[in-house]
């Protein structure tokens, strides 16, 4: 199988080489010129150092090349950069192979999830091509080969198994989920709730406090979550609960250690400066904050991190804004 890789962040450099492993042939685009010529010739990304790609892979920066003959395409741009992608892929011919979304994120202003944006750009008729992969899984794990699992889901029964078989290898498990909503939301939500911890822990709260933020934060999510027609049930799983815990905790999450060095200082274009790679809670947050105000729905935790990044509220404040809120009876 050819397989078109668009993106080559640490996430799409570490999946294009999971499935290079596989012996797929695997061309990863980059619209970044430079950048193409160095991964194609170390096979290693500058951020994942002393790992290299293992099997057939190419990198070029012509999206056309990356296009020719494949037999399926695999994103991981940003939830910004996703829209523009697709449309510059329709100018290349009508899409004829199927499409696996790994990007994180909800658009702003439409408040489509990314699948939701794609089907968008290429037409209700390539609905049964559309399917997406999320859950706890940072690539600097993925690309150690340390045990990871994931969850497939499309709006095609037979896709969701083909892409949850193609990725899966003896560390990577792939679980099907037919809930393509409920997966896509989780994944797009837990970041915000990453800010937040990354918050708390960059004051020097507790993990009591972590603890509380992630579960009301779940409770958030799930709140939300009926906006988009989900399965509450799916954000027990993987793609809900599971990614929440790897974004909040761990020291790889860009969402979480940007929150840390907003509580340390730092305003938010130098955090994100020092982050050097996107962080997907900052744009999901606006859209979240967008959906909670339409459908009239409370999330004080979204609330909070939308006046922090947008309003210039002070972390501090925000936290005992929240702890001030009037106590009702605990609802799961």
């Amino acid at each position: 199988m050819r397989i078109a890789y668009l993106g080559a962040g640490t996430w799409g450099f570490a999946l294009a080489g999971l499935l290079a492993s596989k012996g797929y042939d695997v061309v990863l685009w980059t619209g970044n010129e430079d950048f193409a010529k160095i991964l194609h010739k170390t096979k290693e990304h500058p951020k994942l150092s002393n790992y290299k790609i293992e099997g057939k892979l190419t990198v070029t920066s012509q999206l056309k090349e990356a296009l020719d003959g494949a037999d399926l395409i695999v994103e991981s741009v940003t939830s910004t950069g996703i829209r523009p992608v697709f449309e510059q892929v329709l100018t290349e011919g009508p899409l004829k192979c199927p499409v696996v979304i790994t990007s994180k994120g909800i658009e702003q202003n439409s408040g489509l999830l990314l699948p939701e944006v794609v089907l968008e750009v290429l037409g209700e008729g390539a609905r049964h091509l559309i399917s997406c992969l999320s859950g706890p899984s940072h690539a600097e794990e993925v690309i150690q080969k340390l045990p990871t699992s994931v969850v497939s889901a499309s709006y095609d029964a037979h896709l969701m198994t083909k892409v949850a078989e193609t990725f899966t290898t003896p560390f990577f498990r792939v679980y099907p989920n037919s809930d393509i909503n409920g997966v896509a939301f989780g994944g797009a939500m837990k970041n915000i709730i990453a800010i937040a911890c990354g918050i708390s822990d960059g004051l020097g709260f507790g993990d009591n406090t972590k603890a509380a933020l992630m579960t009301r934060g779940l409770h958030e999510i799930r709140k939300l979550s009926v906006i988009k027609n989900c399965n509450q049930e799916t954000l027990n799983g993987l793609s809900g609960l599971g990614d929440l815990c790897v974004t909040c905790l761990s020291k790889h999450s860009r969402n979480y250690s940007f929150g840390k060095l907003l509580a340390e200082g730092l305003d938010v274009q130098s955090a994100k400066e020092k982050i050097g790679m996107a962080v997907e809670g900052i744009y999901t947050c606006v859209s979240a904050h967008q959906l909670s105000k339409k459908a009239n729905i409370p999330a004080p935790i979204t609330e909070a991190i939308y006046s922090i990044l947008y309003k210039g509220l002070n972390p501090q404040e925000a936290v005992y804004a929240l702890l001030q809120r009037a106590i009702k009876e605990e609802k799961l």
